[in-house]
Formats: structure tokens, C-alpha cells, sequence
């Protein structure tokens, strides 16, 4: 038994198409996250998941664990748990195949929430930046909490505060992240679409409304995920700026 950590990688992004074979900065955009996951020490294994021929040969070339699965896939929740469903392992990690600066140190605190045995499933969250745009942006997801648990995620600003509380400080910001037991993963996967789910988009509220508890940790800093090409020369410019270059080694723990 194990943690593995799969990163769900499609070609046909509508905003960004080929994202995660993309290669100015010298490797593979897919390549940056595995190696990134890689260096969690608390992951024991790395698998893309992936429909497309193209995306395998490039994980290939790397020397990265790739499995092909079917194609019609509704999330990416689905086609880990393909991945997962005839492996040996304990805790499963969903990491988006777009989110090439993932904190290691913050992959090991999602893992570490399930520890105690209470929640079948984890997530991570932290604050906001400050600006209130940013908060209201419906496609920024927002996460209350209460006991280090989830206890709802809406595209709108919640709680509402019609009243001041010196203990509370804002909303906090949810991010995409997600570690599984594999046997609630599978679970999940049959369980039939809820009312709420449908309402706000939300795939995670579906374990809410099943009944089942959430963990959330939470992490000083967001990791800028890729959705654009613009996004994607951003990331760029910050790999020359850190003198990122091409290279790594998937089986090298380092100290984070």
C-alpha cells in the first residue's frame, strides 16, 4: 500500500489546446508538475493519466509513468479513479496537469489531513490577497470551514457578514487540489450528481451533500495555475528569471 499522485493531462483544452505538451521553457509543461509531485515526500508514485497518444509520447520521454484512459471521462476526478481502480495503494492525489509551481511541502500537508482517519477525502485552501475583485470573481471558489473541515464551497462570496467577528478574516480561497482513500474515490465516482453540485458547478459539494467530511489545510501561498497562453508566457518569464532550466530527475526527493 501507498500514495500515489495522479495528474489528469487532456490535448483539447478549450482556451489553451496542447497545454501540456508546450516546451518553451525547455521541458514539457506536464513535465514541470510531475517533477514538482516528485519531490512531495510523501508521494511514493507518479502516474499521468491521459487520453491522447501525443501527451504519453512526451511523458515517456522522461521517464515518466503514463497510463491511457478512455476518453469520455464527464472530470478528472473520473479518470483517476480509472487509473486507480486496479492498483495497490492507500491515498490517492489528484493534481491538476496545469499547476507546474505545486508547493511539495504543500502536497505533503494535503496527504497529512487524512492521517487521523476521520474524513475520507482532503483539500487545500488559503487566503486571499486582499483585493476584493479577486474574492468576487466567480471563478475564484470559496471554502468555509469549521474544525478543519469543509463545510460548503460557492462561486459567491460566503459566509455574509451582517455581522463583525474579531475571529473571523475573510473568506478563504479554495484550490484544486485534492487527496482521496482510494476505496472513497472509487466510491465517488458512482455516486449520482447532486441538486448543488449542478447549481454552482461544483464537483466537490457532491461529497457534502452524500454526507461525507472534507479536511482542509490550510497554505500560506496559491500556486498560479496555466489556463492561457498568456498565463503560460508568465510562467515563462518566471523559469528565466529563477534560471529554471532544462533537466530534473522524477525519482530525486529534495528539501523544500
Amino acid at each position: 500500500m501507498g500514495k500515489i499522485a495522479v495528474i489528469p493531462a487532456r490535448y483539447a483544452s478549450s482556451r489553451f489546446p496542447g497545454k501540456p505538451l508546450a516546451k518553451e521553457t525547455g521541458k514539457y509543461l506536464i513535465q514541470h508538475v510531475c517533477e514538482q509531485v516528485a519531490r512531495a515526500r510523501r508521494i511514493d508514485r507518479v502516474i499521468v493519466a491521459t487520453d491522447d497518444e501525443r501527451i504519453a509520447a512526451a511523458a515517456a520521454s522522461f521517464g515518466a509513468e503514463c497510463v491511457m484512459t478512455r476518453q469520455d471521462h464527464p472530470s478528472g476526478t473520473d479518470r483517476v479513479a480509472e487509473v486507480v481502480a486496479e492498483l495497490d495503494c492507500d491515498i490517492v492525489v489528484n493534481v491538476q496537469g496545469d499547476e507546474p509551481e505545486i508547493e511539495p511541502a504543500a502536497i505533503d500537508l494535503l496527504v497529512s489531513q487524512l492521517d487521523d482517519g476521520e474524513c475520507p477525502m482532503a483539500t487545500l485552501a488559503c487566503r486571499f490577497s486582499g483585493v476584493d475583485s479577486e474574492a468576487s470573481d466567480p471563478s475564484c471558489v470559496k471554502v468555509v470551514c469549521g474544525g478543519g473541515r469543509a463545510l460548503y464551497f460557492s462561486r459567491s462570496v460566503v459566509p455574509y457578514e451582517r455581522n463583525r467577528d474579531p475571529g473571523f478574516d475573510g473568506p478563504l480561497l479554495h484550490l484544486g487540489i485534492y487527496a482521496y482513500r482510494r476505496d472513497f474515490l472509487l466510491e465517488l465516482a458512482a455516486l449520482a450528481p447532486t441538486v448543488l453540485e449542478r447549481v454552482e458547478g461544483l464537483e466537490q459539494l457532491r461529497v457534502l451533500e452524500h454526507g461525507y467530511g472534507i479536511a482542509v489545510g490550510v497554505v500560506e501561498n496559491v500556486c498560479a495555475g496555466i489556463d492561457t497562453p498568456e498565463d503560460y508566457a508568465a510562467f515563462v518569464s518566471r523559469c528565466l528569471a529563477s534560471k529554471i532550466i532544462e533537466g530534473g530527475d522524477l525519482n530525486r526527493k529534495e528539501s523544500v
